[in-house]
């Protein structure tokens, strides 16, 4: 029986150059999606799918985004006063249960998986998820979750695939698949950005990840990759043959909130979700036609 899934580690230390000059001083995760920041969702996701214990792998300029779940006294004051009540549980129900939140700082970017060696000593023994928070999620139930469920079911490590035209699997990390069983794919070895002509399938890796906690013995060798940085594909890739590893093709739909047209495809895919102001955008975006 594997180990409950109760750990996430959310990079959050990226400097968001694509979107500047609004992050100059605003953590890129902190740019809103309808009304919520891009962080609020990743943690909502985690959350739904039964994860207790969060670690995010801050950078300078970071301090907003622990702050967003923290206690706002003064606020929620007001709102109290106010009568504010929605507003007012919404805000509350933001809040991490205290201890369960551990910041760790990346002080230099050499890459994602440095961003996760980072994270050692709260991943510990433990299975943990990765969610990446520029990778938004809509999906009917939480992707974290589609993965945790086949951990369940497999063991060892899963990772959320999904199929992108050959011209671009050079910009992921790219399954050599050993057995395609439709909803689930056994993996055979993994390839981070490989050249298009070399690439051994069209299935890639997305912002969300179930890993057994061996993976850091592998990231803490400091060995570089593509782009010379620290590459968590080229680590998770030692793992195969030794612990099991599937990839998983989710149930829903993701939004590449790192690009700048992604952000927002997500604004309005997720402001037509929401019944309230659906029909407001609908006629605007007739307008525009």
């Amino acid at each position: 029986m594997p180990k409950p899934l109760k750990k996430a580690v959310m990079p959050v230390a990226g400097m968001g150059t694509r979107f500047l000059p609004a992050t100059k001083a605003l953590a890129k995760e902190m740019l809103p999606v309808v009304d919520r920041p891009l962080i609020q969702y990743a943690v909502d996701e985690a959350r739904a799918a039964g994860i207790e214990q969060f670690c995010f792998v801050t950078g300078r300029g970071k301090t907003s985004i622990v702050e967003h779940f923290d206690v706002a006294y003064e606020l929620e004051k007001t709102l109290e006063e106010r009568n504010k009540t929605e507003i007012l549980e919404e805000l509350r129900g933001l809040a991490i249960t205290p201890g369960s939140l551990l910041t760790v700082r990346q002080q230099v970017p050499l890459g994602l998986g440095h961003a996760i060696w980072c994270a050692r000593a709260f991943i510990g023994d433990d299975p943990f998820a990765i969610l990446l928070p520029d990778d938004l999620m809509q999906c009917d139930k939480p992707c974290i979750g589609q993965l945790a469920e086949a951990y369940a079911e497999t063991g060892g490590n899963v990772v959320a695939i999904e199929e992108v035209p050959m011209e671009r699997v050079n910009k992921y990390g790219v399954l050599d698949i050993e057995k395609d069983m439709g909803r689930l794919v056994s993996v055979k070895g993994l390839v981070e950005k490989p050249p298009v002509d070399k690439a051994p399938s069209n299935l890639t890796i997305i912002g969300r990840y179930v890993l057994m906690p061996e993976v850091i013995g592998h990231l803490s060798k400091m060995e570089k990759g593509a782009g010379g940085e620290i590459q968590l594909t080229d680590s998770m890739a030692k793992l195969i043959g030794t612990q099991p590893f599937h990839g998983l093709r989710y149930e829903g739909r993701r939004f590449d909130c790192g690009d700048k047209v992604g952000f927002l495809e997500a604004q309005i895919a997720f402001a037509l979700a929401r019944p309230e102001i659906a029909p407001a955008v609908r006629r605007f975006l007739d307008s525009y036609r």
